[in-house]
């Protein structure tokens, strides 16, 4: 990614997507509007949508010869994917000589009507995934800088890391993607073999691998130091009763953090806003205690390499009691979306706990809308953060979903092991309290593991 997206002026972007069999005409559009709020959210300006149905992707160029023309349209680009090599051999061992290339080459060039250079774009950004060798003949075709749909997803993942283990996890991701298409942009000078310069040493492009794989590894290693330290504080978060948020980028995950919990968590209308795991106390405070994380957001097609580093970051969903699936559900397309989030869940292993379906930004539908969705949805839960009722309604039933697996029990706590009467403050609802000459006698509401452990702890009977 050049710095040019960073200047002051917006650069201009071209969208460009071929829609394969299998691929609904609903389903081609709401993948392209959100690869458009991917760019945005990048720094750009979307100034055109190109699409394309074929039965599989060109193998050089994705699009079609007669596509590729019109996409160099907007770039000033030759619009034909060009060889260094002095024959093409089909797979029928035909070769094509170099002066035919360069005949068709000037060809359509002269054929060509290309946008003036004032609204030329600067960026064309495809909805496929482009292999190295792809994108370098895209680029050499249309003259501009090409991005694919993970390449956007891993540069804007890269900008908004704000803490080490985010940084080091997406700096993997950004690494894994880019190690393949160094490869492919020549061979590079070799250097000296070692001392005397013996040996046909290596290439740039090799040193530069290698020293990718050599970053890569003490990434690695960090991430290790940091998942064990992460691991140590969900240990000690262990004993309580935990909430996690789940869904979508951008389905109003940190708004609802902060309205469940009145902490100052950042809110912001763009995908990946949060991309660490924030983890805050329910206020009002219950008791026992319960723990509210909100979590990365999901989007279709999310990079494997970044599922896969974020682990660690979802892991607060696998210790999670109850997950809130959080959708948008004034986006016409939050139902895949939903299948999405719950399909990412599965693959890391968090499917074993409770859930509640939480329809959130009520406030951006008619009344109408809202009764289709409660004949659809019954279950769900309807709510709108800027509602201070819903979320009311959002807390007393995270808290009446608990109560259900709570117990009633009686405990006497000896004078000499008074320090257990501040703990079973700190981890029960003490329904009554009583003191006699003995000890404290204590009617309390809790989990039934809770009950257990101060028995254990503190030897009472």
């Amino acid at each position: 990614m050049t710095n040019e997206i960073i200047g002051k002026k917006r650069p201009r972007a071209l969208l460009v997507s071929v829609q394969l069999p299998g691929t609904s005409d609903a389903e081609h559009a709401a993948s392209l509007a959100e690869l458009g709020r991917l760019v945005h959210t990048l720094g750009m300006d979307v100034v055109e949508t190109i699409s394309q149905k074929r039965n599989s992707p060109a193998a050089g160029s994705v699009v079609g010869d007669g596509k590729l023309k019109e996409i160099a349209r907007w770039t000033g680009g030759s619009g034909i994917v060009t060889s260094n090599k002095p024959v093409v051999r089909t797979k029928a061992g035909v070769h094509a000589p170099e002066e035919d290339i360069e005949e068709k080459i000037e060809e359509k060039i002269e054929e060509k009507i290309e946008v003036p250079e004032g609204e030329r774009v600067q960026f064309v950004v495809f909805d496929n995934e482009l292999t190295p060798t792809q994108l370098r003949n895209l680029e050499g075709a249309l003259g501009v800088d090409v991005l694919d749909r993970t390449g956007v997803i891993v540069e804007i993942f890269y900008r908004h890391a704000k803490t080490p283990a985010a940084r080091a996890q997406v700096e993997i991701a950004r690494l894994t993607y880019l190690a393949p298409r160094i490869r492919v942009t020549g061979a590079g000078e070799r250097q000296g073999g070692g001392i005397g310069a013996k040996g046909v040493g290596e290439t740039a492009h090799e040193l530069e691998s290698r020293r990718i794989r050599d970053k890569i590894a003490a990434l690695r290693r960090e991430i290790e130091i940091i998942n064990k330290d992460q691991a140590l504080r969900r240990s000690k978060r262990s004993e309580h009763l935990k909430v996690a948020l789940v869904g979508y980028t951008n389905a109003g995950k940190s708004s609802l953090m902060r309205a469940l919990t009145k902490s100052e968590v950042l809110v912001a209308d763009k995908l990946f806003a949060t991309l660490d795991t924030t983890v805050r106390v329910m206020f009002p405070e219950t008791k026992p205690r319960v723990l509210i994380s909100d979590t990365v957001g999901f989007i279709k097609k999310l990079p494997h390499d970044l599922v896969a580093s974020f682990r660690s970051t979802l892991d607060e969903a696998l210790d999670a009691s109850l997950l809130l699936f959080v959708v948008d559900a004034s986006d016409p397309a939050f139902r895949s979306q939903l299948d999405t989030t719950r399909k990412v869940l599965a693959e890391i292993g968090a499917t074993g706990a409770d859930s509640l379906l939480v329809l959130n930004k009520m406030d951006k539908l008619s009344q109408i809308e809202i009764a289709a969705l409660k004949r659809e949805f019954p279950d769900a839960v309807f709510l709108s953060t800027r509602e201070k009722g819903s979320v009311a309604a959002l807390h007393a039933l995270i808290q009446s979903h608990f109560e259900r697996d709570m117990v009633d029990a009686d405990l006497f706590v000896p004078y000499e092991k008074s320090a257990a009467t501040a703990e079973i403050h700190a981890s029960m609802r003490v329904l009554s309290e009583a003191h006699d000459d003995e000890g404290t006698r204590l009617r309390v509401k809790c989990m039934a593991h809770d009950l257990e452990r101060i028995k254990k702890q503190f030897g009472l009977a």
